[in-house]
C-alpha cells in the first residue's frame, strides 16, 4: 500500500484560494522530497479541503503545518477529522515544535546576519509572533524557540513580539536599532505577515530588515519530509 500524508495549515478564511494554491505547492515540493509516498494538502480554511484531501483509501498521517499545537490542533482538527469520517488518523508533531524547525531559525537568522555583514552580537533579533488571548500554547511555542536561539547564539538581544496579545510586536520592535532583524514566526506569507506585522514595524519606525517568513525558507520541504518519514 502506499504511503501517504496530509499536510494542514490554517489557511486564509477570508481569502482561501491562495492559501490553498501555497498548499498544494508545498505538498509537491515534499513529495519531491518523499519517492513512493503519497502526499496531499489541505488548509482548514477552505470549505470542504480537508474532506477532499482525505477522499482516498490510505490512512494518511496527519502533518500540522502549524507553529503550535493550540486550540486549531487540540480541538478543531480532531473535530473536522471525525466529521470527515477519518477518526483516529495519527496526528504528527507540529512544525513550529519541531526542533529541527528550532535549528532552522538559527540557521536564518544567522544567514541574515553574515548577508548584512553584521556580527551577531552587535544584531537584535525580533521575533514576532502569533500569540493568543484565549490560549497558552502559541506563546509558549515561540518563548521555546527564543530560548533556543538565545542559548545557541551570541546575539545582542531576542525580543520576541505577538500580534494577539503582550508584548506586542510594537514593543518588541521599538528602538531596536538599524542592526536588527526580524523574523516572522509563520508558517506562510498570508494575513498578518502581508499586513499586521509590516505595519506594526512602520509604527515605531523600524529601521532593520524584516526577514521572510520561517515557514517559506527554502529548507521546509525537506523538513518536513523528514518529520513525516522519521514518525
Amino acid at each position: 500500500m502506499t504511503r501517504s500524508a496530509l499536510i494542514v495549515a490554517h489557511g486564509q478564511p477570508s481569502d482561501p484560494a491562495p492559501a490553498e494554491a501555497d498548499m498544494a505547492a508545498m505538498a509537491r515540493a515534499v513529495a519531491e522530497q518523499m519517492p513512493g509516498w503519497q502526499i496531499r494538502a489541505a488548509t482548514l480554511a477552505a470549505p470542504d479541503a480537508l474532506k477532499t484531501a482525505l477522499d482516498t483509501p490510505e490512512n494518511p498521517a496527519i502533518f500540522p503545518f502549524f507553529m503550535a499545537d493550540g486550540w486549531f490542533i487540540r480541538t478543531m482538527l480532531p473535530k473536522r477529522l471525525s466529521e470527515a469520517g477519518h477518526e483516529g488518523l495519527r496526528v504528527l508533531t507540529p512544525f513550529g515544535l519541531l526542533p529541527d524547525t528550532h535549528a532552522l531559525a538559527i540557521r536564518a537568522a544567522r544567514d541574515a546576519t553574515g548577508a548584512h555583514g553584521w556580527a551577531e552580537a552587535d544584531t537584535t533579533l525580533i521575533l514576532a509572533a502569533h500569540g493568543s488571548g484565549r490560549s497558552p500554547y502559541p506563546a509558549e511555542a515561540a518563548r521555546a524557540i527564543e530560548r533556543t536561539i538565545a542559548n545557541e547564539t551570541q546575539f545582542a538581544a531576542i525580543r520576541t513580539g505577538f500580534i494577539e496579545e503582550e508584548p506586542s510586536l510594537t514593543d518588541a520592535a521599538r528602538d531596536a536599532g538599524g542592526k536588527a532583524l526580524c523574523l516572522p514566526l509563520f508558517v506562510a506569507r498570508w494575513g498578518h505577515v502581508i499586513d499586521d506585522i509590516p505595519d506594526a514595524l512602520d509604527t515605531v519606525g523600524f529601521t532593520g530588515h524584516l526577514l521572510g517568513p520561517i515557514g517559506t525558507h527554502p529548507d521546509v520541504p525537506a523538513l518536513i519530509a523528514a518529520a513525516i518519514q522519521r514518525a
